[in-house]
């Protein structure tokens, strides 16, 4: 017992050391697991805030769609819509009212300058000619008659002036040479009434022949039937006005092409200007044609204001029809080696959030406060007549100002400015910040 005391109250303290490393063999590992699992714990936290936040420091910056601004030639046209016509288009009637006796063309035949195309029943107009010329035969008759009586009233006063030479002025008497003379002033107005009466024959008889050439239908010039609107048998009434029998083209070689010009367009339209245009008769060819007159006579179309312009067309293989409806496109201005940006460069405007209003800084940024207000906006100052188009610099849009020319509604001239060609200018945003 005392030597067991003795050795306890020596004063030595037991070895702590010993101690955990006979007794704590296990807890040890668990303490150098539970280190290890905090720091791959620190790690994985680290990598998903980098993942939301730095990663997609990018993701409030927008997105744009870009086309370089290239030389090339610009080529501004105005479209017209009209229909096709001959350049001399002729209607054929009759001035006669009568019965349609023999037709002798149809539609699309050619014709020639005075070729017979229709007879009316003359049997009337030779009739009346028969009686013109009778009626003439009788005055002409009347006037031999007349002029045998002037000749007989003549010879009776000449003798009654040559026995009152001879008796010295005894016989005849007073009164029967005022008879003679009388009868001679009588007989010679017989005679020009005479006269008379066989020039108004003739002009009836003419009448007459003439409305018997009438009676048969000719075509005034070298041509084309469009379309024939009678048949045999028909009665043509034309008491009022010439029926029309025949549509005759002169030339179809030769056409034009009426088209109705816009009053937005009409002050860039003038007589010169080439042109082509297309018919849907032929899908995918064109058509060349020139204008020879642009119109002062305005048409108003439910509200729409139009000119007419008149282009002259070559029909020579004959493709083209009348009546067809072409769309014509007149070329107006035409631009060689200029520097060109397409219109939805000059249309386009920045988000109103930019770039600058979103952090690239990760966690820290994300946890700054941010001063009161909104964010930022593009302040875009404009000078008077120009205009701008936009660029991409560190993500952000940067406007370059620039004048611009015409355009053709795709794509505009630009004369001046700093923009070169080959810059990517912006057309439209793709995605805006989230």
């Amino acid at each position: 017992m005392n030597d067991a005391s003795g050795k306890a109250g020596n004063g030595k303290a037991p070895d702590l050391n010993a101690i955990l490393a006979g007794s704590g063999s296990s807890g040890g590992f668990f303490a150098r697991s539970k280190v290890l699992w905090l720091i791959a714990l620190a790690v994985l936290l680290a990598l998903v805030a980098w993942y939301m936040f730095g990663s997609r420091g990018d993701a409030g910056l927008p997105k744009f769609n870009t086309q370089a601004a290239e030389i090339g030639g610009l080529v501004v046209t105005v479209s017209a819509t009209g229909n096709l016509e001959p350049t001399n288009q002729v209607s054929v009637g009759s001035e006669l009212s009568g019965t349609v006796a023999e037709v002798l063309v149809d539609d699309d035949d050619r014709v020639k300058k005075g070729q017979v195309l229709a007879r009316l029943d003359l049997s009337k107009f030779e009739d009346n000619v028969t009686k013109s010329r009778a009626a003439l035969a009788v005055t002409e008759a009347s006037l031999v008659q007349a002029q045998a009586t002037r000749m007989e009233a003549a010879a009776k006063l000449d003798r009654y002036r040559e026995v009152s030479r001879l008796s010295g002025g005894k016989v005849p008497s007073r009164i029967e040479m005022e008879v003679a003379e009388a009868d001679l002033k009588r007989a010679d107005s017989t005679v020009a009434s005479a006269h008379a009466s066989i020039a108004e024959a003739k002009a009836t008889l003419q009448t007459d022949l003439t409305n018997l050439g009438k009676g048969t239908i000719r075509s005034p010039i070298d041509g084309m039937v469009l379309s024939r609107d009678v048949d045999p048998g028909q009665t043509v009434a034309a008491s009022l006005q010439a029926v029309t029998l025949f549509t005759l083209a002169e030339d179809l070689a030769r056409m034009e092409l009426s088209v109705d010009v816009d009053e937005a367009d009409v002050g860039q339209v003038k007589a010169g200007l080439k042109a082509t245009f297309s018919v849907d008769a032929w899908p995918g060819r064109r058509f060349k044609a020139s204008i020879t007159r642009v119109g002062f006579n305005a048409t108003d179309s439910d509200g729409v204001i139009s000119y007419p312009a008149v282009l002259q067309v070559s029909n020579d293989d004959l493709s083209l029809r009348p009546g067809m409806t072409a769309t014509a496109e007149i070329t107006t201005i035409t631009r060689d080696g200029v520097l060109l940006v397409p219109n939805a460069a000059l249309r386009f405007t920045p988000p109103a959030v930019t770039a600058a209003s979103k952090s690239r800084g990760g966690i820290l940024s994300s946890l700054m406060p941010r001063p009161p207000g909104g964010s930022p906006k593009q302040q875009v100052v404009q000078k008077e007549g120009s205009q701008q188009v936009w660029v991409v610099r560190d993500g952000n849009p940067v406007p370059i100002e620039v004048t611009t020319g015409v355009t053709n509604g795709r794509f505009t001239e630009i004369t001046g400015g700093d923009l070169q060609s080959g810059t990517q200018v912006i057309t439209e945003t793709v995605s805006a910040a989230k």
